[in-house]
């Protein structure tokens, strides 16, 4: 059969709109998210009341709620879960491994660690004081796991990042134990925070770790192009003319800030870097110049999705982000895997 001049040309500008126009509805459904997230409650307000509150603050108790308590919270889930998505496709793309995820490089331990040694040393008990500690250690634990993995010959490859973060949280979880197990301050906190929530936390930590997020998802998206080449392989990719090391470390730093922003700001929450992008690659393919910006927008549609659940499914109280995005994602995840659709990259 002969191909007609300019027909797979055409083909793929058909594919890049349908996928911008899936984007376009995947906003749409996040933006339904929020607003149904600000909406459930102890109180729950009407979705209209909620949608005038944000557009014109009448001063009303419900706006006053609207902003004052559930915005805030809301907001934070949204940047954490772009943050946790992004961070899981990027380190995807980096160890070409499919079950990678934000606590691969250490970077949970090492925000726990900080944490628990914050409280330890000098008594902080604050969120707005030890935000700061936790930030750091994600920050030190992740460049300690690159170090590992770049040493001897070869650099850092995939499968050394991989053994290297797996030892340094070995090495972070027996002290995190060692100091919670002696320190009943330490303990009663860690018991709170490493569950991951987002209860309690104000436009204070929003307004902390907001920029690290930003930044980090800038450099996602300037590297996608040269994600693909890399994720191809490391030979490949130079092949192509991506810089290889440059783009490792870009990207290296992005998962930093945003690793360790979000989880300085929520503690760890788990399965959303892991199951989201497998599950944008399902529906978009492999090209990372659409999985990361539909990993943005999903991701926190899967977190706030699950924080609201979380509020509506137990009759007094509610079950934390952490315990719930683990709940939603993992049937998730096991469907991906079931469909062979997880080992493609």
């Amino acid at each position: 059969m002969v191909r007609l001049p300019g027909r797979g040309r055409g083909s793929r500008r058909t594919r890049a709109g349908l996928r911008a126009g899936g984007l376009l509805l995947v906003a749409a459904i996040l933006l339904a998210v929020v607003l149904v997230s600000v909406s459930v409650g102890s109180k729950a307000i009407p979705i209209d009341v909620v949608w005038r509150a944000i557009v014109d603050n009448d001063g009303s108790y419900d706006a006053g709620v609207v902003w004052d308590q559930r915005m805030p919270r809301t907001l934070l889930g949204a940047a954490v879960g772009a943050a946790l998505g992004v961070a899981g496709a990027l380190m995807q793309a980096l160890t070409r491994n499919p079950l990678a995820d934000p606590g691969l490089l250490g970077v949970n331990a090492g925000a726990s660690a900080a944490v628990v040694g914050s409280v330890l040393l000098f008594g902080l008990t604050d969120l707005s004081d030890y935000v700061w500690f936790a930030f750091g250690g994600a920050a030190i634990a992740s460049v300690v796991v690159y170090v590992l993995g770049s040493a001897g010959r070869g650099g850092a490859t995939p499968v050394r990042l991989a053994l290297a973060g797996t030892v340094v949280t070995a090495v972070l979880s027996g002290l995190i134990t060692a100091i919670t197990t002696t320190d009943a301050k330490s303990w009663q906190l860690m018991r709170f925070w490493t569950i991951g929530s987002l209860v309690n936390r104000g436009v204070d930590v929003l307004l902390q770790v907001l920029p690290f997020v930003l930044i980090g998802l800038a450099i996602a998206l300037v590297l996608t192009s040269s994600l693909n080449a890399i994720s191809l392989g490391d030979q490949v990719g130079r092949a192509l003319g991506a810089h290889v090391g440059r783009t490792r470390i870009l990207a290296g730093l992005a998962v930093v800030l945003l690793c360790g922003g979000a989880t300085a700001a929520a503690g760890p929450i788990v399965f959303v870097g892991l199951a989201v992008p497998h599950a944008v690659r399902a529906v978009v393919g492999p090209d990372y110049r659409w999985v990361v910006p539909y990993s943005m927008l999903v991701a926190p549609i899967l977190l706030l999705g699950s924080d609201t659940l979380g509020r509506v499914i137990l009759s007094s109280g509610e079950l934390e982000v952490g315990v719930m995005t683990a709940i939603v994602g993992a049937p998730v995840f096991v469907y991906l895997v079931r469909r062979r659709q997880v080992t493609r990259l």
